[in-house]
């Protein structure tokens, strides 16, 4: 066993029993399950940054008090993060508490949309400086960095980025500013597990910006279903939400681009097609 680990382990208590498991689903970081003296535990191997702002994602999730599970974290050390690890429970889904726990936390706010330290998505680093305008936060940290990465590794045409550069600088004319949630900030499906305590929360990449870019994610591969929707509008849905969907889909699209190659310009292209259809 990594030395390293085992002092991380040491800081809070754990001697190690047997050697990490692998994990699957470890794309960006390799994720283990380990064997405790005071039972099973998960650790994370990373850079000492990303997981300080891993760390750091997880508290502000638990301390917004939204009922949703987060795993508690043990202990940080250089490059190894060590975390409750959650019993799943598929059978035990439960999309209205997921969606109720959702709405709970996005109506935690603050005063800007960002972040005082920037974090990853993936492995993209994501930029979180404060600024006070969502439409602006989103143009200026997330559409223009991404669109310039991707064109950079040849992945993003200039007659395409034009047009997402052209949406982005529009999107004063239609989209409303709103408050500052709290959001999970990576939310696909995968980060979300269903245990015996109700729906988790896990592998955040919090700020503070539009409630809808948790909910776009969760139906960018999928649906979470109508149960889930109720729950979470506790009402009507807004009547731009379709509009607002597509927007808030864009970015993790540009990411999937930037990390996983062409396979996904096509998909960029439908929904930069879709946002010129409707602001015409």
């Amino acid at each position: 066993m990594d030395e390293r680990l085992r002092a991380c382990l040491a800081t809070a208590g754990l001697t190690p029993e047997g050697e990490p498991v692998p994990l699957s689903g470890g794309d960006i970081a390799a994720v283990y399950r380990l064997a405790t003296d005071r039972g099973e535990v998960v650790v994370k191997q990373d850079t000492a940054e990303r997981l300080a702002g891993e760390a750091e994602g997880l508290a502000a999730l638990a301390a917004a008090g939204s009922g949703l599970v987060v795993p508690d974290v043990l202990a940080r050390r250089e490059e190894w993060l060590v975390m409750e690890a959650l019993e799943v429970a598929p059978r035990r889904r439960d999309p209205v508490a997921l969606g109720e726990g959702l709405r709970r936390l996005h109506g935690v706010v603050g005063e800007a949309h960002g972040w005082h330290r920037d974090n990853a998505c993936g492995r993209t680093p994501q930029p979180n400086a404060p600024l006070a305008d969502g439409r602006a936060f989103q143009r200026e940290r997330r559409l223009l960095p991404l669109a310039e990465a991707c064109q950079a590794r040849g992945l993003l045409d200039a007659r395409l980025r034009g047009r997402l550069e052209a949406l982005a600088h529009g999107l004063e004319s239609w989209l409303p500013d709103a408050p500052a949630s709290l959001i999970h900030g990576d939310l696909w499906s995968g980060n979300v597990l269903f245990t015996p305590r109700g729906p988790a929360l896990i592998d955040p990449a919090v700020y503070r910006h539009y409630p809808e870019v948790d909910l776009a994610m969760l139906t960018l591969f999928g649906s979470p279903g109508e149960a889930f929707f109720e729950a979470y509008w506790d009402g009507a849905s807004p009547a731009d939400w379709p509009r607002r969907e597509t927007l808030f889909q864009l970015y993790p699209l540009l990411n999937h681009l930037l990390l996983f190659g062409g396979g996904y310009r096509d998909a960029v292209e439908r929904a930069v097609s879709r946002l010129e259809v409707d602001t015409v």
